[in-house]
């Protein structure tokens, strides 16, 4: 995800600090500008939860292709980018954000043979070139396999690879435009860069797991037309293609008509005996289906089922199923399960659950790599297949690491490393000998030594201890003066580690604070932490991003006038709560790409994958606590919130963007401080995968001159 930062500037005169010291008493004085927001009809619909009326006023803006919202929208953003463009040091940050943002950036490589295939971006294209070498040649040499931007001139073509053939000749790949996650497989020949006349259309969370000639994959029906980015989604549907054939002549292999509202994604083991099914019906647990690819008319058959676990196939090997799973272990073990009989009874235990989380493992050259997150920074170790220890990684420090991907028989594999002040490096592991060596560096223009990166606990309002991290300049002084982001996430079990981002520089070059707290709702520390803040439990998640910005003040690290929070998607969920629940604690928020309308999210697209973690308005007993802390239904008249620039997207067919609009909607109508709320619609994009590189330039610029210029700050 895109971390929003701010930025401070220095105070190079004492009578310009008497003057800021002076000021930052009184009400924040905002720049004298002069706006009018666009008008905004109200409509008069009115539900009824369970005989609770509930008033749904701007209702008519969720339908995003109808010409009045489509008007509103050019409006709204009329309004913000002009706001946003008199802003007068709003040139000097999109320049330097160009400047930061210009260096190689490379990805993890996968071998694919004797070939390695990694993406790379030179500094400023727009999409990562896609590039392919023979192992151990020198990767300057590299040749192009792919370039996205030459899909499209706008740079908003997105191309993932998503499985290669059994005899490596042939790669599928995913075709993603404008930022939706609706995908178009194309198929290319890697031994001459063709790429076939195979064309697989309304895909959706899917790979491509190849047997014979050809592979399994997962659709949805095809929408209907000009409702692609809104209709709910339903009939996730797994088929088989035949290279060469058209998609209409596709063999389904699995479609649940009873259960339209579920998710089905499929892998085929490597020894390719078994199709692996994940059958989910939400985005929390999960049920695993297996079906034979050697008998015939074969038929897939549960391996666990019921969807309160997760239970992930890591390998079969000799007649075992090796399965990371959090039954009874809320932190996750590692078992070995016999295919003939995957009673419970008969599982071994491979790597026992221990006091933190083993966040994932891969099977690789004869080896087990499992990947453990101890207090929120990865740790890597070596295991045979009998859970036998036999190295621990040397890390460059305390951070994340990803990768490790590779066949049984490789005899190398790949990984990188990143911190908040290490930039990505991809590293070169040698499975026999267990070194490392750098594969490709970072040629950012960067000096470590100069900022300092560490990790706080502070106590929640129900005394939870919860971990933070904080990183700044070493010269930084606490006098509570210091423009703060505080960025948060707390959902759907997602881990938030540390992480390299060349525009938080920005922040940090000029004496800001960044912090990042591990919340609630994360999968930070297994599978307990993650149920602490989801469905009824779901306000603890604010109540430890408020008890973070408490902190962070009570610290000396800044005050509610320099503190800024953002948060994306479920973390716009996170930054709206929060902004209606203490709107008097943050000066600036960006609830980017959020899901807003908690009583109407599970309506759209895939949102009713994402009722095991909130909940349903449909349910009488969890609308209670939806509607208790659902941004959009708890913004009051006469009330002063925060600075707000919420961010959205056109494109965004998951998290719709009528939640935004009618947040902001509803916001500017009851502001009743001095405080700007603007709305930042970006066309052709999305939920922000895939993003161009002009894009996130802008959008970066935008967000910073907003703060600067809301927290009486120059740069």
């Amino acid at each position: 995800m895109n971390f929003l930062s701010i930025i401070a500037i220095l105070i190079l005169t004492s009578c310009m600090i008497a003057c800021t010291e002076e000021k930052k008493d009184d009400r924040l004085s905002y720049p004298a500008y002069d706006f009018t927001y666009p008008p905004t009809t109200k409509g008069e619909v009115v539900d009824d939860y369970f005989g609770t009326e509930v008033a749904d006023p701007y209702r008519w803006l969720e339908v995003d292709t109808a010409a009045e919202v489509e008007a509103w929208v050019d409006a709204q953003n009329e309004v913000t980018f002009d706001y946003l463009h008199h802003i007068p040091f709003r040139s000097e940050i999109r320049d330097r954000c160009e400047e930061l943002y210009n260096y190689t950036k490379y990805s993890v490589p996968r071998q694919v043979g004797n070939q390695l295939i990694f993406y790379k971006n030179d500094g400023l294209q727009n999409q990562p070139v896609i590039y392919i070498m023979d192992r151990g040649d020198d990767p300057t040499n590299a040749d192009v396999l792919l370039d996205p931007n030459a899909w499209s001139e706008s740079g908003t073509s997105a191309i993932s690879l998503i499985g290669a053939s059994r005899d490596n000749q042939y790669m599928a790949f995913l075709v993603q435009e404008a930022g939706s996650d609706w995908g178009t497989i194309h198929v290319m020949n890697l031994e001459n860069g063709e790429v076939l006349e195979d064309k697989l259309e309304w895909v959706k969370f899917s790979g491509a797991s190849w047997h014979g000639n050809g592979f399994f994959y997962s659709r949805y029906p095809a929408p209907d037309e000009g409702m692609e980015l809104s209709n709910e989604n339903s009939f996730h549907s797994v088929y088989y293609h035949t290279l060469g054939q058209d998609q209409a002549q596709d063999e389904l292999i699995y479609r649940d008509d009873k259960a339209p509202k579920m998710y089905h994604n499929v892998a085929v083991t490597e020894d390719n005996r078994f199709l692996i099914m994940e059958k989910a019906s939400g985005t929390d647990g999960f049920e695993t289906w297996f079906m034979s690819l050697y008998a015939d008319k074969s038929d897939f058959e549960p391996l666990f089922t019921g969807f309160t676990n997760k239970n992930s196939v890591v390998d079969h090997r000799d007649g075992y199923f090796y399965v990371l799973t959090d039954v009874d272990a809320p932190n996750y073990r590692l078992v070995r399960v016999p295919a003939d009989d995957p009673d419970i009874r008969n599982w071994e235990d491979v790597l026992p659950e221990q006091d933190y989380l083993l966040e994932s493992v891969r099977s690789t050259g004869g080896k087990l790599f499992a990947n453990y997150l101890q207090n929120a920074t990865n740790q890597i170790y070596v295991y045979d297949f009998d859970g036998n220890e036999e190295r621990k990684l040397d890390l460059p420090g305390t951070g994340s690491v990803g990768g490790f991907g590779g066949k049984s028989e490789a005899t190398e594999t790949y990984y990188s490393y990143t911190s908040f002040i290490y930039p990505s490096t991809i590293f070169r592991y040698d499975i026999e000998s267990g070194t490392s060596e750098v594969m490709f560096a970072s040629d950012l223009d960067f000096d470590p030594a100069e900022y300092l990166e560490k990790q706080v606990w502070y106590p929640s309002k129900d005394g939870t201890e919860v971990s933070m991290f904080i990183v700044h300049r070493k010269d930084v002084e606490l006098d509570g003066q210091n423009p703060t982001l505080l960025y948060g996430y707390g959902g759907f079990n997602i881990s938030l580690g540390p992480s390299f981002s060349s525009s938080r520089l920005v922040l940090l070059e000029k004496g800001g604070v960044y912090a990042m707290p591990n919340l609630r709702g994360g999968g930070e520390y297994g599978e307990e932490w993650h149920q602490q803040g989801m469905l009824e439990k779901k306000q603890n998640v604010f109540d430890d991003f408020i008890a973070a910005a408490e902190y962070l003040i009570d610290e000396g690290y800044t005050n509610s006038k320099k503190l800024a929070i953002s948060g994306r998607s479920n973390g716009g969920l996170l930054v709206g709560a929060c902004m209606t629940q203490r709107p008097e604690l943050f000066q600036v928020a960006f609830p980017g790409v959020g899901v807003l309308d908690m009583l109407r999210f599970h309506k759209f697209t895939i949102g009713w994958g994402w009722v095991p973690e909130y909940g349903s308005s449909d349910d009488p007993e969890q609308f209670k606590f939806l509607y208790a802390y659902s941004p959009y239904h708890n913004l009051e008249e006469g009330t002063a919130y925060p600075a707000t620039l919420v961010t959205t997207a056109d494109h965004d067919d998951r998290v719709v963007p009528a939640h935004s609009f009618k947040f902001a909607a509803r916001l500017q109508e009851v502001q009743a401080g001095p405080a700007p709320v603007l709305i930042r619609i970006d066309k052709d994009a999305g939920h922000g995968a895939g993003k161009p590189t002009s894009k996130i330039l802008d959008e970066q610029a935008d967000v910073w001159s907003f703060l600067f210029y809301n927290m009486d700050e120059r740069y």
